[in-house]
């Protein structure tokens, strides 16, 4: 790789973690270009020059926190011997995520992150295709060995995801009456009996 090439990425990161950093420790109000470029030390051209925007630098980082969390459950997801094990896998992976990259967690769950999914939804589920068309293998795979319920594909979305986000929000919200680890043991069973092709 050209150094001129390496150097672009290594500034493209240290904006993005500086971004992060930002939004984090001073919220959305603080999210500014002059935040972002005191903390990393790249000057307003370049942070242009890669993103356009701050608008544009913030899409590029809930990206890349998002794709991180993809990568982690779709790893989850093909490591599971059968369809109950690949529940309980999607949620604890998708909770380790929350707790072990806090940071990422809080700003996928944002009320700015929400705005621009609802504004660009059908473009956020074309960048993460790839993952998104593994789950939906791995669900039509269960679906035609007996273990997963027929339902949509978008369902399957809302009833494993769905429990998991709420729980996530809530702890990131500062509301910890409910532990991550707690929520570990109860979410996946609760989980798979909803989607479970044997009614119970």
């Amino acid at each position: 790789m050209p150094s001129k090439q390496r150097r672009g990425e290594a500034t493209v990161d240290r904006l993005l973690d500086a971004a992060l950093q930002v939004y984090v420790t001073e919220g959305e109000q603080g999210f500014t270009v002059k935040a972002v470029t005191d903390r990393s030390k790249v000057s307003l051209g370049s942070l242009y020059h890669h993103f356009g925007s701050l608008d544009g630098l913030f899409e590029a980082l809930a990206l890349r926190c998002l794709s991180r969390l993809f990568d982690e459950l779709v790893t989850a997801l093909a490591q599971a011997p059968n369809a109950r094990a690949g529940v309980y896998a999607v949620v604890e992976a998708y909770l380790d995520f929350v707790r072990d990259h806090e940071d990422a967690a809080l700003l996928l769950h944002s009320p700015a992150a929400d705005r621009r999914g609802m504004a660009q939804g059908a473009d956020l589920r074309d960048t993460q295709e790839a993952r998104l068309a593994a789950f939906a293998e791995w669900v039509q795979s269960h679906v035609e060995s007996g273990e997963l319920a027929q339902l949509p594909l978008p369902l399957y979305e809302s009833l494993v995801l769905g429990p998991v986000v709420g729980t996530a929000r809530r702890w990131l919200s500062g509301i910890r009456d409910i532990g991550l680890d707690e929520a570990a043991r109860v979410l996946p069973e609760r989980i798979w009996r909803s989607v479970s092709a044997e009614q119970r």
